[in-house]
């Protein structure tokens, strides 16, 4: 069984050909259930997102804001496992026949064994992993088994990341290139800013990867804003905020989860 590396190619290609960008949303298995979680993605990819990533909760998420710490809370209190994840993403994929990712940190990858972990992401038609604190250089056990089993490696480059540098992420990774829009965690802001534009340019300078901003943004006017220099824009935290305001409100956060994303998608078309 192999991936869905080239589904993921495949959507960002097609947006690219509709002169958009993609939208990419991100929301954590188990939250705020399994099931719950489940319905929420399906949701968004119903209000025009194109691709989901779906986090693997970590008791230590350094990279994330307080937003996405306060979900995988709730997810690990929950009990989410490794294998709710890969039901999360065989479901949500099943039920759309869109791409999904998973985002992890590297320490639950590393403790779960990297063969499996790869295997049973292709087998529930997973399309690949964002790894944000998988330095490249350590890297090359976990491509081997990701190019094996048809799946995207996805790194993450920063403001603060030298040229020389970003070729040297570009050329190891796959699907698509995360850039961070601005140093910091994960949350929501008022302006995204002209380093995200700067960090675009300069990584497309090194690969011919498409190039998703993630990062700060939160509604329309800013996904416009980075659809006009990015291929993808991404979106979590707001996501996320969405169903804690619904307060347990499961109807009330599914309805909230998918407006946000037509929001979006409407703004992540260039056209004025």
């Amino acid at each position: 069984m192999t991936g869905n590396i080239q589904l993921l190619s495949d959507t960002l290609a097609a947006a690219g050909a509709e002169d958009r960008a993609a939208l990419i949303a991100y929301l954590p298995a188990g939250f705020p259930t399994v099931d719950g979680g489940i319905a929420a993605i399906k949701a968004v990819f119903d209000g025009g997102a194109d691709v989901v990533e779906v986090g693997l909760p970590h008791s230590d998420p350094v990279l994330d804001g307080p937003v996405i710490q306060t979900a995988d809370d709730i997810a690990l209190r929950g009990g989410v496992k490794i294998a709710d994840v890969m039901r999360t993403v065989r479901e949500a994929h099943g039920a759309t026949g869109k791409p999904v990712l998973v985002m992890t940190y590297w320490n639950p990858i590393d403790r779960y064994g990297i063969e499996r972990f790869t295997e049973e992401l292709a087998e529930a038609g997973g399309a690949g992993c964002i790894l944000p604190d998988l330095p490249v250089q350590e890297s090359a056990v976990w491509r081997e088994h990701a190019d094996k089993h048809g799946l995207a490696t996805v790194f993450v480059v920063a403001p603060s990341s030298k040229d020389e540098r970003l070729a040297t992420i570009t050329a190891a990774g796959s699907g698509f290139v995360y850039a961070a829009s601005l140093m910091g965690v994960t949350g929501t802001r008022e302006s995204v800013g002209e380093q995200a534009a700067d960090l675009v340019r300069r990584t497309r300078a090194t690969s011919d990867l498409p190039v998703c901003v993630g990062l700060g943004v939160s509604n329309a006017r800013q996904a416009k804003e980075v659809a006009g220099f990015a291929d993808g824009v991404i979106v979590g935290s707001a996501f996320v905020q969405r169903i804690l305001d619904a307060d347990g409100d499961e109807a009330a956060g599914l309805t909230a989860v998918r407006e946000l994303a037509a929001e979006l998608a409407e703004g992540v078309r260039r056209a004025s």
